[in-house]
């Protein structure tokens, strides 16, 4: 940070001007509308694309429709030309962290240098039976499960060769080919502040925070506290926010229909309350305040049928009312 407070930290997936990342629901969808909307976010300018890492749906019923997440981002590395693109975030438990690591080198190939290793320790239970993966005890054992794997896959892609410790059993794993970025991001996401946090400071890039300005305060400032106690330059980790639910309209009226009839398509979810949506000047506001904690990259929630109107308001109309102020 800054003496004024605002983080100085160079960015793990952009530059150091306010950047915006379109994360969309890959669930209540069909390939063609979840590819064209990755498309869509690179051609208007969004600076990251990403999707989930869930197996069934995790907004409204879960008896519904979900696309699986790295090969979402695999199809979007093809047909995308420079937008990073990640899971917003991975589910640590579904796979061993060395394949993970091999996997995202290899999107980083595909993609020519735009993959973004996310990870996080997953809590969705019900995806977890259904399928017959392993979901630990408690948050706790899932998060030490984090806490080792991140350690492994930070060092596979670093170039070194690491052996697991108490949960996973890789021994000397090398990852060949090496990645086409020299330092492929890896972004953890969560807020938890004895555990994530450790985890983040230790081995992250990129953190994900969600809430109000209040909740991103505190978090920021545990993560720094942990940065001090492991010996990490704070400045070295960026720190990202998810908006929610955005949605752009000329009349704040309009704008709330559109979200009702968004969570209506999404298996008649619960309307989510406190979101980004009302007019740019709304929203310009709202995201200002994440600012002045020093926030630069802004994830916005996109669900199926991915407004294209908010979309391109987002690009051609908050963004540089954003960076004019």
């Amino acid at each position: 940070m800054s003496a004024t407070g605002e983080s100085t930290a160079p960015s793990a997936v952009g530059g150091e001007r306010v950047r915006f990342g379109a994360l969309c629901w890959n669930q209540y969808t069909d390939w063609r509308s979840l590819g064209e909307a990755g498309v869509r976010a690179d051609r208007l300018g969004f600076d990251s694309v990403w999707t989930w890492d869930h197996l069934y749906p995790i907004i409204g019923n879960a008896d519904g429709p979900i696309l699986e997440g790295w090969l979402t981002l695999a199809g979007w590395a093809v047909t995308t030309e420079r937008v990073r693109l990640g899971l917003m975030v991975g589910a640590n438990t579904f796979r061993n962290p060395a394949l993970v690591a091999k996997m995202a080198a290899t999107l980083d190939h595909i993609s020519r240098g735009r993959a973004v290793l996310g990870i996080g320790g997953a809590w969705f239970e019900t995806e977890h039976t259904a399928y017959g993966v392993e979901f630990g005890g408690s948050p706790g054992e899932r998060l030490r499960w984090l806490d080792e794997a991140a350690r492994i896959m930070r060092g596979m892609l670093d170039g070194h060769r690491p052996s697991g410790d108490r949960y996973y059993r890789a021994r000397e794993v090398r990852l060949d080919p090496a990645p086409v970025q020299r330092r492929l991001p890896l972004l953890i996401g969560g807020g938890g502040e004895r555990r994530t946090l450790r985890t983040v400071a230790r081995y992250a890039d990129a953190s994900n925070f969600g809430g109000s300005v209040e909740n991103v305060r505190r978090k920021d400032e545990v993560l720094r506290r942990h940065c001090v106690e492991v010996g990490r330059d704070t400045q070295a980790i960026e720190r990202t926010v998810g908006t929610g639910v955005m949605i752009i309209r000329e009349d704040p009226a309009e704008a709330r229909r559109v979200l009702e009839r968004t969570f209506e398509q999404n298996g008649r979810a619960r309307l989510w309350t406190d979101q980004p949506v009302g007019t740019v000047e709304m929203v310009v506001e709202r995201l200002r305040r994440y600012m002045a904690l020093g926030i630069r990259h802004f994830i916005v929630g996109f669900p199926a049928p991915y407004d294209a109107e908010t979309m391109e308001r987002v690009v051609t109309e908050v963004k540089p009312a954003l960076e004019a102020a």
